[in-house]
């Protein structure tokens, strides 16, 4: 069983982070003060639609996006802040402290080194390791993450593995140094069914053997339910809800989840035969050119009025039924008076 995360100190702290890009004459606000915390051995699903800031926001945290974004807030590691620091002091970290498991494996992994000798080359960096004593922790760290002949795979090249066997090397290279932290950005994309499904089995053992914290970046609700412990919603840059992944689910507080929760196709939806369209969040996102003193949402939702459109709502606890988890927060003016059918 996981540790308790209550209770304990966050191995991660993102406090206010906003990363923005020149664009020519044009300003791009990907990410608009944004903060979580990670507790050791928990899973934070972080959803949204595409170009919501998900990965932006994950980029920011391994200290990987390029010159031209502008940062600022803050991001502690284990009391360690990371944003602002050197790259040589980022590098000693990443890999070693905190890792991330990239959307595409084809792309991340070097096809023209062995598996092995990328796995290998982790080992010696962070750890030290010698040739043999490498070569040996990548054939465990294989078999940990459920690649058969581990011993055939490390001399194999990526092209001659499948999509699930290269992200599973992909996590094997993320957790070689049993870091506190992982970040997994879209495991489970363009895989079938049975291979998300053992991804994700991988994700919760090493949770649990390790008590690795990790970041879950998904669109996929399904996997969020079957995998988080607490999700937080994103939307044009911005954290629009956090909370326990039942809260959530049971009872979401922004009009953008509880559109979001209503896409998804339900258990027997056409039974009998019958066809009933998914509803659907009309308008369109709006332009991350702009950064307004109000909710980005108001255009797309019945509920907005002039406060809306006018004032930007605070991110905060909303008021919860007896019972109910405390850390359940959404910035929205109508969190605590919303009803069941809130978007158009």
């Amino acid at each position: 069983m996981s540790p308790d995360p209550v209770r304990e100190e966050p191995v991660l702290s993102v406090r206010d982070l906003s990363v923005s890009f020149r664009s020519g004459e044009r300003t791009v606000h990907a990410v608009d003060h944004v903060s979580y915390d990670l507790k050791r051995g928990e899973v934070l699903a972080v959803v949204g639609e595409s170009g919501c800031g998900k990965s932006v926001t994950s980029m920011a945290v391994m200290g990987l996006l390029p010159p031209t974004a502008t940062i600022t807030g803050s991001v502690r590691l284990g009391g360690r802040e990371l944003a602002g620091a050197p790259d040589k002091e980022l590098q000693k970290v990443r890999g070693n402290d905190i890792a991330m498991i990239f959307q595409e494996p084809m792309t991340s992994l070097n096809p023209v080194l062995t598996i092995g000798r990328q796995i290998g080359e982790v080992l010696r960096r962070h750890q030290g390791l010698n040739r043999k004593q490498a070569r040996e922790k990548s054939v465990e760290l294989l078999t940990l993450v459920g690649i058969p002949a581990p011993r055939q795979r490390i001399e194999e090249y990526p092209h001659q593995l499948s999509g699930g066997m290269r992200q599973r090397v992909m996590i094997a290279i993320a957790v070689a140094c049993d870091p506190a932290v992982l970040i997994a950005d879209e495991p489970t994309t363009a895989l079938d069914v049975t291979v998300q499904a053992g991804i994700l089995e991988v994700l919760q053992s090493l949770r649990e053997r390790l008590g690795t914290a990790i970041v879950l970046i998904t669109h996929d609700l399904g996997v969020v339910a079957d995998s988080a412990d607490r999700v937080l919603v994103m939307y044009a840059g911005r954290a629009v809800e956090q909370a326990p992944v039942d809260e959530l689910f049971a009872a979401p507080r922004h009009p953008y989840t509880r559109g979001l929760l209503g896409a998804v196709l339900k258990p027997g939806a056409h039974a009998g035969g019958t066809k009933r369209r998914l509803p659907e969040i009309p308008g369109l996102v709006p332009s991350l050119t702009e950064q307004p003193d109000a909710c980005t949402f108001a255009p797309r939702c019945t509920l907005a009025d002039e406060q809306c459109t006018t004032r930007r709502p605070g991110f905060r606890a909303v008021e919860l039924t007896a019972g109910a988890d405390a850390r359940h927060k959404a910035a929205c003016w109508h969190a605590n008076t919303m009803t069941k059918e809130v978007v158009r």
